[in-house]
């Protein structure tokens, strides 16, 4: 039994070192570079010591050292099997794709261009993964069971890239769900349109789309570092400055820019606002409040999501019941 903890905990460890060195992941060295690189040049226009922006103020603060426990432990909750593992994309795929046959007939694209499947199928990915991810995540602000869980993330009080795995199991859960309906119904369709010879254009590894994003700054998202594109882009892209708003403490903040790296489900939901409807971006406090002391401890932040969804609210009925 020992000896079984003892290698899942060093397997642990080995895959969490691997994250730098994974294209797939948001952490990937090249990705911590270019975000940098940019940073480094934010700073520098705007006549910015970089000893401010890497003070331990922001890197060692009790928000961030919650960011990188997180990491750890819902990777063991992972690897002991605690969060279940999701694999079962590809039988969503074929029944999908066996759907589409039904309902509309044998479709006639295989013959086309092979550089154009891969593209088509390339995009198509990117854009229902992340239609999807806008989708979730909005649930996650609307529905008050959900947004429980979700606060977890919004709790953060200072922002670094690690702040992006800040979030509940359940919460993880919900993504890995979210992330095997998108990629079964993607490829489905693609199934159905182009054949069974499909590929994905990618680079290292990563789909070629999502790997434009991450080394285009995605990791100032989370970050100090007020980086707009203005706002002919931002119609159309996410930029690190409107995440940063979504991660502002004030309401009308927290509930716009749901977007991962598209804008365009923002604008078609009215929740978009753009970095420069933001007079004093220095004057952003990021977090839930002042007020708010829920999520300031490790175990509060895995047991008071659970608290205030489900036992809450039946003591709240029963008392009611009582009365």
């Amino acid at each position: 039994m020992l000896e079984s903890i003892t290698l899942t905990l060093t397997q642990t460890l080995a895959s969490l070192a691997g994250y730098v060195g994974d294209p797939n992941q948001r952490i990937y060295w090249l990705y911590l570079l270019s975000a940098l690189i940019m940073g480094v040049g934010v700073l520098l226009l705007k006549k910015i010591s970089l000893r401010q922006i890497m003070s331990p103020n922001i890197w060692w603060h009790k928000s961030a050292r919650h960011d990188y426990a997180i990491f750890i432990i819902n990777r063991l909750l992972k690897n002991f099997g605690i969060i279940p593992v999701l694999l079962v994309m590809a039988p969503i795929a074929i029944s999908f794709s066996s759907w589409l046959e039904q309902q509309f007939g044998t479709a006639a694209f295989s013959a086309l261009p092979s550089g154009f499947i891969i593209v088509s199928f390339t995009l198509l990915l990117f854009i229902i993964d992340d239609f999807t991810r806008f989708l979730l995540h909005y649930a996650l602000h609307k529905i008050p069971l959900l947004w429980e869980f979700h606060k977890v993330h919004h709790s953060a009080t200072v922002l670094t890239p690690m702040t992006i795995y800040r979030s509940h199991p359940i919460e993880s859960l919900l993504y890995g769900v979210r992330m095997v309906l998108s990629q079964g119904i993607a490829v489905g369709i693609s199934y159905y349109l182009f054949g069974p010879t499909l590929s994905m254009l990618d680079i290292l590894g990563a789909n070629a789309f999502v790997f434009a994003f991450n080394i285009m700054g995605s990791n100032l998202r989370h970050s100090h570092i007020w980086l707009s594109w203005g706002t002919a882009f931002e119609k159309w892209f996410i930029s690190p400055a409107q995440h940063q708003i979504h991660h502002s403490d004030k309401r009308i903040h927290i509930d716009c820019n749901f977007g991962s790296a598209l804008a365009i489900w923002d604008r078609m939901c009215f929740s978009i606002i753009y970095a420069n409807s933001v007079n004093h971006p220095n004057e952003i406090n990021f977090g839930l409040g002042k007020s708010h002391h829920a999520h300031n401890s490790l175990l509060a932040i895995y047991w008071h999501p659970f608290y205030l969804a489900f036992i809450k609210p039946i003591k709240t009925l029963s008392n009611k019941v009582k009365r």
